[in-house]
């Protein structure tokens, strides 16, 4: 589709007529692109098991995230309740010589390696499947769509397309780089790899190794590669189930229009109802995509069912 860069109103409104998926699982649905993984799809993914190998696609949750208090997401608070000097020096209170140690974490659920729900993103006041914002997400969470429906259904084909690899080179793709259809295909092609129905795509742009290697900067909401706005009829039309990438917001920043604030999220949660995954870290993964040349996996990324929740932290699994 065309993008004119003075007019994201009108762009994002002709994206949202041509791409949405309203009543296509049913006025009641609450898993949008989820109901594209069905039994032969995980059946599918169970089947890329082959060496038994795995790898984590989460960062660590820790102070030394990248947040930096915008929107009020900070990085994540770990505080021991019981320790062993509380063991040692106290007894804690048990007999026989035990002791234990326990602990808390505070955080935002969207501070790191982490699901959007499909509450978390509305078009002109409606939230997924054309119900009322106001009616589905309230100061008592996501009364409907809330991430807990989805903790059993994440789960099937996962398929890394390495972006910052094929197209940007051994540092991966520069700040600001928008990552068409056309991109992700000739990526596709290059690992030798379909993406199709029910899948989860991967996206590398190699932005958090640059991140790693370098410091955070601003990685939390800076200028990044991403997906383009234009690469909305792709995300559609493949059918596949779910997107993450090792980006902070997904979609390419500054995004591509004039005057805008992530249009691309504003096309695909509450319209398409995409499932979007974000600063997922898939550095270990595609060192070993590219020394197999294997870039399909089975892959379970189930979020955390955290009642009414509009998002949730992840620790996505690749085991190839």
């Amino acid at each position: 589709m065309s993008l004119d860069r003075t007019d994201p109103e009108g762009s994002i409104a002709e994206a949202a007529k041509a791409y949405s998926n309203w009543g296509r699982w049913g006025e009641d649905d609450v898993l949008g692109t989820l109901n594209f993984v069905d039994e032969a799809k995980r059946r599918e993914g169970a089947a890329l098991v082959r060496r038994g190998v795995s790898f984590s696609l989460s960062q660590r949750f820790d102070m030394d995230g990248p947040q930096k208090g915008w929107r009020r997401r900070t990085n994540p608070v770990h505080t021991m309740l019981d320790t062993g000097t509380d063991a040692v020096v106290t007894g804690q209170g048990f007999p026989h010589g035990l002791g234990g140690a326990d602990d808390v974490i505070a955080m935002p659920l969207q501070c790191s390696t982490q699901w959007d729900g499909l509450g978390h993103i509305f078009d002109h006041g409606k939230a997924w499947n054309g119900r009322p914002a106001e009616k589905v997400v309230t100061s008592e969470g996501d009364l409907v769509t809330g991430i807990e429906h989805m903790a059993p259904h994440v789960a099937g084909r996962g398929v890394l397309l390495d972006v910052g690899r094929v197209i940007g080179g051994n540092d991966g793709l520069p700040d600001g780089f928008a990552i068409t259809a056309e991109h992700l295909s000739a990526t596709a092609g290059s690992h030798h790899v379909t993406v199709g129905r029910g899948d989860i795509v991967l996206v590398r742009t190699g932005q958090l190794a640059r991140a790693r290697r370098d410091g955070w900067g601003e990685y939390a909401g800076g200028p990044a590669p991403g997906l383009s706005f234009t690469a909305a009829g792709w995300l559609h039309g493949t059918e596949i189930a779910a997107i993450a990438t090792d980006t902070w917001g997904f979609e390419v920043r500054p995004n591509e229009f004039d005057h805008a604030f992530q249009p691309l999220h504003q096309v695909a949660i509450p319209n398409m109802g995409l499932l979007i995954g974000e600063m997922w870290d898939l550095d270990a993964l595609a060192e070993d995509c590219a020394a197999d040349g294997a870039y399909e996996f089975f892959l379970t990324a189930a979020p955390l069912p955290i009642t009414g929740a509009v998002g949730s932290p992840v620790n996505p699994i690749a085991v190839k």
